[in-house]
């Protein structure tokens, strides 16, 4: 791991929220970012949105947005599905400049973000580059989304896009593949799955960063399920 920059110094010292912490009394990082690709190996982060969470709502007046100039030319299949081109981002800053500001925001907080796997994978390894790891779980809104409908009793569904999960909570998808905008979809999204989800029984940081194994034990065991102390 490299040298500790003075931005992953203070990400890394943060108070992160205790995951007994009521949902709605912990303060969380919605992220959502653009990509030249899915490879964590080979492509990277071209563009970041981030919408702060407190006290239950989502600060969109608040929200970051940045880009970053990648090693390479873009490849043409991710300029399709975002929009953003090689010229674009010329003048922008190199990731471990760009992504300053981005650690800045998420410092301290529960990170939210729509498929968490890809950010968990492009932030863990800018964060490396940085000198520091990435902290606490993830929330992950698709998962919750599969959550609510299962406990609902709804079909199951194998993936829930982010535009139609904003549909079935009728919530307004915001310019999509733009990263501040798919960042303010995600907190709004987050925020109403929540709240469902707490019609069944309080929900803390814990239990909702449990959502992939309460998914799995209501596959299994759909008769029996109960939510377990966290």
């Amino acid at each position: 791991m490299r040298p500790r920059t003075p931005a992953a110094g203070a990400y890394a010292r943060a108070s992160l929220p205790g995951r007994r912490t009521p949902w709605r009394q912990a303060r969380y990082c919605v992220v959502d970012l653009e990509l030249s690709g899915l490879d964590p190996r080979i492509d990277e982060i071209i563009s970041f949105g981030a919408v702060p969470i407190d006290g239950g709502l989502a600060g969109a007046g608040r929200g970051l947005y940045g880009l970053a100039r990648p090693s390479r030319p873009l490849p043409e299949a991710s300029v399709v599905v975002h929009g953003i081109r090689t010229m674009d981002l010329e003048k922008a800053p190199a990731l471990d400049e760009a992504i300053v500001p981005l650690l800045e925001a998420m410092a301290g907080r529960v990170l939210v973000a729509h498929v968490a796997a890809v950010e968990r994978a492009f932030l863990g390894a800018a964060l490396r580059r940085q000198g520091a790891q990435l902290r606490g779980p993830i929330l992950d809104t698709e998962t919750l989304g599969r959550l609510l409908m299962a406990e609902r009793g709804e079909p199951p569904a194998r993936f829930l896009p982010l535009g139609q999960l904003a549909g079935v909570l009728r919530l307004p998808e915001h310019r999509p593949h733009h990263a501040l905008s798919d960042a303010l979809t995600t907190a709004q999204v987050f925020l109403a799955l929540a709240s469902h989800l707490e019609e069944r029984g309080p929900e803390t940081v814990a239990s909702l960063a449990r959502a992939s194994s309460r998914l799995e034990s209501l596959r299994l065991f759909p008769a029996q399920h109960s939510r377990q102390p966290d």
